[in-house]
């Protein structure tokens, strides 16, 4: 086995903890040769009529990690700092992920450097439909499947879908999830890695045996997936003390108003300045001495550098990659429960799943529906983990991954998929 050099990005990250859970696995190295590895790699040049008449040039990648088990699956990102090795990393843990929650797909992803902050509508319309024309030999409801993810939401997903059902000569509702309701979205799908991350922080808590009424929660990012956990933590009775987003953070020791802030948020596009709560530095939300840290922002949250210092036991990765490999070590040596992406926001895709299953079937579900197949897959997987977890003694992110990594290994050894 080749050594993986040391993490200093997300895909390192990625396969140091493939490489880790592999070994635990005993996973020989022709299988590891052949699942570790994208299988497809597209970097694309996107040009865009801005509205000043001007052309700018933007870099755009698709990336096909895995179609073992299935079609790829996998959002598509719009921000700044996306890197090819950025979306290598989140379509190999999209690999991993959706074979934990046990759904037929594989591992995708995309992105574009844009700041789409910056940006006009009818720019970024331009640009999503040019560089879905781009990834065009790549997406279709039986090979890749885009999904909405950081600053991409149901209209990206609607100009998609259209730009790629032009090219059919008809409506191809499945290319895509996370669409509107009107064009074939599913009920349930804007909440759902939120309300999975809501589910095994659940399981996490009966595990431990803490009491989630009452337990005191710090949650990084207010974005989709966040701020809905954080609203269904609210219901549930806990106790929301920190929150942040790109704005800054705030502060009450005695609890936010979740559904206030979810409004202000709504109106005004920031946390920043809530009644009711102080500034801190968002650094020191992730110190805070609390029950529950939610990252729900971007990876790398967490760091050699900061890790001692994070106060909470339960750490549930809303975000994909937010902890560094060294700073799980140390959190799992003070015996921090870390609940890992790949499992704690597996909702998002578990739902996208739903979504493909009632386009190909043109049957749709209620909302409840689409709840109650989430929490049993949700809750369904947790076991699965937790399971490997105490058998094997493995922290729970090695435990994950190994359930991931060897359904993906099972799939091409009985499809015989070797050269």
């Amino acid at each position: 086995m080749l050594a993986t050099k040391l993490a200093d990005n997300a895909y390192d990250v990625a396969l140091e903890n493939f490489d880790s859970a592999a070994d635990a696995l005993g996973l020989d190295n022709d299988t590891r040769e052949m699942i570790k590895f994208p299988e497809r790699v597209l970097t694309v040049t996107v040009p865009v009529r801005m509205d000043d008449g001007h052309i700018r040039r933007f870099e755009a990648y698709r990336v096909q990690h895995s179609t073992a088990r299935g079609p790829a699956k996998g959002g598509i990102r719009f921000h700044p700092q996306v890197t090819l090795d950025e979306v290598k990393a989140l379509a190999t843990w999209m690999t991993w992920k959706c074979a934990v929650v046990n759904i037929p797909f594989g591992g995708g992803k995309g992105g574009i450097t844009c700041d789409p902050k910056h940006m006009s509508q009818g720019e970024l319309e331009r640009m999503t439909r040019r560089y879905t024309s781009a990834i065009l030999p790549l997406i279709g409801p039986q090979q890749d499947i885009p999904a909405p993810d950081v600053y991409t939401n149901s209209q990206t997903m609607a100009w998609i879908m259209d730009t790629y059902s032009m090219t059919k000569g008809y409506t191809i509702p499945g290319v895509v999830t996370g669409k509107p309701i009107s064009l074939g979205g599913s009920l349930g799908r804007n909440e759902a890695t939120g309300r999975g991350v809501f589910y095994t922080i659940q399981c996490a808590c009966e595990h431990l045996d803490i009491p989630l009424k009452g337990a005191t929660i710090a949650v990084q990012g207010f974005g989709n997936a966040g701020s809905i956990a954080a609203q269904l933590l609210h219901e549930a009775g806990a106790r929301i003390i920190a929150v942040s987003d790109s704005t800054g953070a705030i502060y009450n020791r005695d609890g936010i108003d979740i559904p206030e802030l979810i409004h202000m948020k709504a109106l005004t596009g920031r946390v920043y300045g809530f009644p009711g709560t102080e500034p801190i530095e968002p650094g020191a939300l992730l110190e805070l001495k609390c029950d529950i840290l939610v990252p729900a922002a971007l990876e790398n949250a967490v760091t050699r550098e900061n890790a001692g210092k994070v106060g909470a036991r339960i750490i549930a990765e809303a975000a994909n990659g937010p902890l560094m490999p060294a700073a799980d070590r140390i959190l799992e040596a003070r015996g921090a429960f870390i609940i890992p992406d790949i499992l704690c926001n597996a909702g998002g895709v578990t739902v996208s799943y739903f979504e493909w299953v009632q386009d190909e079937q043109h049957l749709f579900w209620e909302a409840q529906d689409v709840y109650n197949r989430l929490e049993k897959v949700m809750k369904t997987a947790f076991r699965d983990v937790i399971k490997i977890h105490i058998d094997r003694k493995v922290p729970m992110r090695i435990a994950a991954n190994m359930l991931g990594i060897g359904r993906v290994a099972e799939a091409i050894h009985l499809r015989g998929i070797y050269p």
